[in-house]
């Protein structure tokens, strides 16, 4: 799926930063740019935007202005220095807003509220779109297909992803991962291991074979893991 964005603000380096920003992230393209909202008004009457980068505080049109005047509504995250606007934009339902100066990160959380809002809201965009994930790897944002997952690996700071083709090193951690990831298709198993259920070839003894990988399941998860996939096991079946 791609997320087609423009970005609207007087200050050429806060322009800079959103570009910057936008270039790190599989998925956004960013198609224009603004110095003044009133240049952006017939833009949008003319061309498909899924999310708009919006300043608040400009000399010619302000942001709130701005969103008075379009007639149909993107996402729209709030870049402003002033949070005093904060509850006037949520009054325009926006998506996020971030407060200058914003970090990577925080641009990051606001780009997965967008994302998430806009599958809600079409359905029918990402019907042609394999499901995925962004991780966070070094200094950008990388996308992994959930099919092309076979197990995740804790490595003290890190985890590590093993999909088909790839291992992702990433200091997301567990916590965010498994309100992505979620049963049936993975399952956690280990305080170390989440694993993909479609990808696990046997088990033995409390050991997951994916690939070349043995992969224990702890006393911790093996009844919930085993309660999720018992109407996949023979019957009368009890793990040793």
């Amino acid at each position: 799926m791609e997320i087609r964005c423009i970005a609207i603000d007087d200050e050429p380096l806060a322009l800079k930063k959103v570009q910057s920003f936008i270039e790190k992230i599989n998925g956004l393209t960013l198609i224009k740019t603004f110095d003044n909202a009133l240049d952006a008004i017939p833009f949008l009457n003319e061309e498909n935007v899924d999310l708009i980068f919006l300043d608040i505080q400009m000399e010619r049109f302000t942001g709130i202005q701005f969103l008075e005047s379009v007639k149909y509504h993107p996402q729209v995250i709030i870049t402003t220095a002033f949070e005093d606007y904060a509850l006037k934009g949520y009054d325009f339902n926006v998506t996020d807003y971030l407060l200058k100066p914003y970090s990577f990160e925080r641009f990051v959380q606001a780009i997965n509220k967008a994302m998430e809002s806009i599958k809600t809201k079409n359905p029918n965009a990402v019907t042609d779109e394999k499901d995925f994930i962004f991780v966070k790897t070094e200094y950008r944002l990388e996308k992994v297909l959930l099919d092309e997952i076979l197990y995740i690996e804790g490595m003290r700071d890190y985890l590590q992803i093993v999909t088909k083709t790839k291992k992702i090193m990433t200091l997301q951690n567990f916590k965010f991962l498994e309100s992505k990831l979620t049963p049936p298709q993975f399952l956690r198993v280990h305080k170390s291991f989440m694993v993909s259920i479609n990808n696990i070839e046997s088990i033995e003894r409390n050991v997951i074979k994916i690939k070349d990988k043995l992969i224990p399941i702890s006393g911790t998860y093996k009844d919930i893991f085993y309660k999720t996939i018992e109407d996949k096991l023979p019957p009368k079946f009890s793990p040793s």
